[in-house]
């Protein structure tokens, strides 16, 4: 199984396509479900009111943004891009400089709701992301999200010669 996974990052490394990473719900797993509810409340009430179509855009904003980033190897640019509504990119593309450098960085994320009894519901999730930093070391954008550091080491050499990126 690891070695159709190593077999297929290597093709997809020989090919240099354009690719989509998605990396985080933009209201987080909670907003995400609370959209999805009120797509099928608004779907609910609009057989009484026309109001419940209000109520079907408001849900499928929370539940379908998400935040990518759109690698162009042959371009040699990046693109950070909020999806709204899951199919409407907004964002900056980042032209790569030839001393800018790719890394690997440990995140924890956590969100948080409250219940109706104000009980606090946590939902956390740590990961690694390959990220593109300039000179100096800074964080400019994420660029791919993986659950484990082996894959993420084997990501980071494809995008490496895909970018024609030293790695940190």
């Amino acid at each position: 199984m690891e070695t159709e996974k190593n077999q297929r990052i290597a093709d997809r490394d020989m090919r240099h396509e354009v690719v989509r990473n998605k990396l985080d719900k933009f209201f987080g797993p909670a907003g995400s479900f609370a959209g999805y509810f009120l797509i099928v409340a608004g779907i609910v009430a609009s057989f009484f009111s026309l109001t419940g179509l209000i109520l079907v855009l408001i849900g499928a904003f929370m539940g379908f943004t998400y935040s990518s980033t759109l690698v162009e190897p042959d371009k040699k640019r990046l693109r950070f891009t909020n999806n709204l509504f899951g199919f409407i990119p907004v964002g900056n593309r980042t032209y790569i400089e030839p001393d800018m450098k790719i890394g690997i960085r440990k995140t924890g994320r956590s969100w948080s709701a409250y219940s109706l009894s104000n009980r606090p519901l946590d939902i956390a999730r740590n990961d690694f992301r390959i990220v593109l930093l300039d000179k100096n070391g800074q964080e400019i954008i994420p660029i791919k999200r993986e659950t484990d550091l082996e894959s993420a080491k084997a990501n980071l050499d494809v995008l490496g010669r895909q970018l024609e990126l030293r790695a940190e």
